[in-house]
């Protein structure tokens, strides 16, 4: 990327902080200059063997070291006191989703980098899976036709490592982001219900339902309690299904027999003839499967030594943070519950 190689950082060395130590260290045009966590043990395996400087400080690190660009991956309720505090030395930083434990902590971090004229962006990593990135593509080119919806399925066996928030806060943002980035549209209603079936102070389980103001339904099937990990998006249209496998990277058509006989018809004829769907030919769609977080630190960087804006804004994971949020009011109070018109935006 340059002559000079970009100092990295990473501030909290837990399996997401580990692996964007490893990634910082591997990308061209990145050096991994330093790490910071409390548990010396995540410091020694993050440094071993690279010649990376470690501290159990962070703000120690922030003033000793010279660092061009930073991931936050500490607990989510630490994410407003550390990532002020890169702010306040002026580094660009990477705070792993979500981007703070409430709302207002993440509208005052948004203020605050904004304020300080620092670039900010939040980790919704799926949104650089290759499998999406082309899904995009093809949605854009008009591949599917209109769009009905759109369905998440997350599931797995409980983290241990999480215990400061729910299910829905930890997970429901990635499903919410990538159906914002692809419909470029914002949520305007959401139903949901959750249940609470492991000995934790949180949810671990949620269904729930999201409107968008084009008319497309998104469907979220979230939990921690699947002893088998599924990650997966299917777009549902009027030509057939978009099936993403996050974890395979791949990227699956199921056509609409019934639309392909539309082909040649002027544009308006499936909307007033189409009366059917029928199954048709599968298409399994050849992606380059490069790794989804060296695609989206490799965008980081770039942005940060451009001086172009990030991909992922602030205002992005605060779009996702205020639909999650309205998820957990939903289920709480049993109705559906309306984004106030500054939460889409």
């Amino acid at each position: 990327m340059t002559n000079m190689p970009l100092r990295a950082a990473v501030i909290g060395l837990g399996a997401m902080g580990a692996n964007h130590a490893r990634v910082y260290a591997e990308i061209d045009g990145v050096e991994l200059a330093a790490v910071a966590d409390t548990e010396a043990a995540r410091v020694d395996a993050a440094t071993r063997g690279r010649g990376v400087r470690g501290y159990d400080d962070y703000r120690r690190m922030l003033a000793e070291e010279r660092i061009d660009l930073l991931t936050v991956a500490v607990p989510t309720r630490a994410h407003l006191d550390v990532a002020a505090h890169v702010i306040e030395h002026g580094v660009p930083l990477l705070v792993e989703k979500p981007l703070a434990a409430t709302l207002a902590e993440g509208e005052r971090l948004r203020d605050l980098a904004a304020a300080a004229g620092v670039p900010l962006t939040v980790g919704h990593i799926e949104r650089f899976n290759p499998a999406v990135v082309e899904l995009q593509r093809r949605l854009r080119a008009g591949e599917l036709g209109r769009v009905f919806q759109m369905h998440a399925r997350r599931v797995g066996p409980f983290p241990e490592r999480v215990r400061d928030v729910g299910v829905v806060l930890d997970l429901a943002p990635h499903d919410i982001d990538v159906m914002r980035f692809l419909l470029g549209s914002e949520v305007t209603r959401v139903q949901a219900e959750t249940e609470q079936r492991i000995n934790t102070d949180h949810e671990d389980m949620l269904a729930g339902v999201l409107r968008f103001a084009n008319g497309v339904v998104g469907v979220l099937d979230i939990n921690w309690l699947t002893p088998t990990k599924i990650r997966e998006l299917s777009v549902l249209g009027e030509r057939g299904m978009f099936v993403v496998d996050y974890l395979a990277r791949e990227l699956t058509f199921y056509e609409n027999a019934h639309h392909s006989a539309a082909e040649g018809q002027p544009a308006d004829w499936a909307a007033r003839h189409l009366k059917g769907v029928r199954e048709g030919s599968v298409h399994r769609i050849a992606i380059e499967k490069r790794e989804p977080l060296r695609v989206e630190l490799e965008a980081f960087a770039r942005a940060v030594l451009d001086g172009t804006p990030v991909a992922v804004t602030a205002d992005d994971g605060l779009a996702a943070m205020a639909a999650a949020e309205a998820l957990v009011r939903a289920a709480e109070s049993g109705a559906s519950v309306q984004l106030p018109m500054e939460a889409r935006a």
